[in-house]
């Protein structure tokens, strides 16, 4: 596996409180270096989208700003602030609340938790948990197969 796998869980969220928005940076900075793993997008279709049409903010924008500027985290969440045009705590909650409240697939669950190891037993459901043991499962065999 090429690049670096990103691990900052789509449960972390910044100052500004929104969830997934420090790994949405973390990637697309990645991306922007030429350095995100194979196989993770830059900015999906899934929490990714989420955040940024929940902000209110452009996709290709939002690209385009780490792209060019490659911001610090605090510099991002500046820019944020200046171009969300849903920036209020409604906003912010729905955003949380759906992140939160996703479950993948069981098709999906299933293949991480196999990957990882791990027996499907129903007991992780959530996709932020599924997400996050699938990024250290992938981390981990990068760095031991590097």
């Amino acid at each position: 596996m090429a690049g670096i796998v990103p691990t900052i869980s789509s449960g972390t969220a910044g100052p500004l409180g929104v969830l997934q928005l420090p790994r949405l940076w973390s990637k697309l900075l990645l991306d922007a270096n030429g350095k995100l793993a194979d196989g993770y997008d830059s900015c999906g279709s899934g929490f990714d989208r989420i955040v940024v049409e929940g902000l209110g903010l452009d996709c290709d924008a939002v690209i385009d700003f780490i792209k060019t500027k490659r911001p610090t985290y605090p510099q991002f969440e500046s820019w944020v602030k200046e171009h969300a045009t849903k920036l209020d705590q409604a906003s912010i909650q729905k955003i949380n609340e759906t992140i939160k409240g996703y479950n993948h697939r069981d098709e999906t669950r299933k293949t991480i938790t196999q990957a990882c190891g791990i027996p499907d037993d129903g007991s992780i459901l959530d996709a932020v948990s599924l997400n996050d043991l699938e990024d250290w499962n992938d981390f981990h065999a990068q760095v031991n197969n590097s």
